[in-house]
């Protein structure tokens, strides 16, 4: 989950005692929102105080996808707001929106193709998107003449530059090291996506390209062994210097680039942010959506079908999400909360216009639509599935000293299915 959300729990409980009391004051049987982004506890808020004849409440679920179908003792939910909805275990349970879009509740002009197109099932709209994240390497402004790239940077660019940062004292050890594979799994699990290993359900479990992941796997150790010598010098420069998070790594001058996504980097205070640049991860011309995209769906046994199309509707307008940003603004909730739901918005004039005003560092930076992919559908344990299986297969595989003893995804697989599903 989105750091920022856990963050404003206290502030999400005390929003749903107050929007559960309105509730029962205008109505016995409200909108019912199950969700695990405590934003959106916000936004019913608001939603409550413009829509005079409809009220709404949000039901804390950790683990939206998780939770259905709904147990027979508790209310049954009319929309969902959550990622990993999209898969074989939990498609069943949404009811098709398309008709939202014929009778114009919805502009499909408005939306990047590519996520609407994430939304369907055989060529039908089930989920309608409503934020995502991207991926970026920051580092100090102080080296930007270092980068002789504009908006982007893909792996080889990154292994180049942070080769040339590079430097050691007279016995030969490091003093400074622009980049190392090893110091962020999540920068690992993405350079195998960027290298196409294609991740993808399949049952409870995933499938993948095999030639790709061990491609990515080898270009990670050629990476190490030809700037940094072996894993084990990362390491120990990364426990000697790199013991702060990344915008202060970046800044103490001792590493080039720190990996981070949009909704970290746009979190980050005035004076943790100014001196600061980034460039988006690319390879191809492909930027990759984190796997965590926030999506709405319309549960296929809605009692309320009515005011749910409404709060849908309501939601995705470009007026409704300005209010909503600059709410968080007033709020002062800004250093918590990125954007829209803690992301970039499924609207592609909310990013482009209305951003930069509240994230100065998106002026003139915000990645064109056809740059923008979205992962392959994914199965709704696929955070543990990353945490238990992938991040430690490679975490072993891509080391320089031992890598012959590394255990088979499959194997992983298996021990993960009996322990944890």
């Amino acid at each position: 989950m989105n750091l920022g959300n856990r963050r404003i729990f206290p502030l999400a409980a005390a929003l749903l005692l107050f929007t559960l009391t309105s509730c029962r004051k205008q109505q016995s049987k409200p909108l019912v929102i199950w969700s695990d982004n405590a934003e959106i506890v916000s936004y019913v808020e608001l939603f409550n105080a413009t829509h005079k004849n409809i009220s709404a409440f949000v039901v804390y679920k950790d683990g939206v996808a998780r939770s259905l179908p709904p147990a027979k003792d508790e209310l049954t939910p009319d929309l969902l707001i959550g990622p990993w909805l999209k898969n074989s275990a939990t498609r069943k349970y949404f009811q098709p929106v398309d008709y939202l879009f014929r009778e114009k509740s919805l502009d499909r002009s408005l939306f990047y193709k590519q996520l609407l197109e994430y939304g369907q099932i055989n060529e039908k709209q089930y989920l309608v998107p409503l934020s995502f994240n991207l991926p970026a390497m920051i580092f100090n402004k102080k080296n930007e003449d270092l980068i002789t790239t504009e908006h982007f940077l893909n792996l080889e660019q990154i292994r180049d530059f942070s080769a040339e940062f590079n430097e050691k004292n007279k016995s030969g050890a490091f003093t400074a090291m622009g980049y190392a594979p090893s110091w962020d799994s999540e920068f690992m699990y993405l350079a195998t996506r960027l290298y196409g290993t294609s991740y993808h359900e399949k049952g409870s479990s995933f499938i993948w390209n095999e030639e790709a992941m061990q491609n990515s796997i080898q270009q990670m150790r050629q990476w190490t062994l030809e700037n940094n010598s072996s894993t084990s010098a990362e390491q120990n420069f990364q426990f000697r210097y790199l013991y702060m998070p990344g915008y202060k790594q970046v800044a103490s001058g001792r590493c080039l680039f720190s990996y981070t996504t949009s909704d970290k980097l746009f979190t980050l205070t005035d004076s943790q942010i100014t001196d600061l640049s980034f460039r988006w991860l690319e390879q191809d011309g492909k930027i990759p959506v984190e796997d965590w995209i926030l999506t709405i769906g319309l549960y296929k046994k809605a009692e309320h079908p009515a005011q749910a199309e409404k709060f849908i509707a309501w939601l995705m307008k470009i007026e409704t999400q300005q209010l909503l940003i600059e709410r968080t603004e007033n709020m002062k909730l800004d250093t918590v909360n990125f954007g829209i739901a803690g992301g970039f918005s499924s609207l592609k004039e909310v990013n482009e216009k209305l951003y930069p005003a509240y994230y100065r560092h998106l002026l003139g930076n915000m990645p064109p639509e056809q740059f923008i992919t979205l992962p392959n559908i994914l199965p709704y344990r696929w955070h543990s599935l990353k945490s238990h299986v992938i991040i430690p297969y490679l975490k072993e595989s891509i080391r320089t000293e031992n890598s012959d003893t590394v255990q088979p995804l499959e194997e992983r697989i298996a021990e993960w299915t009996k322990q944890f599903y």
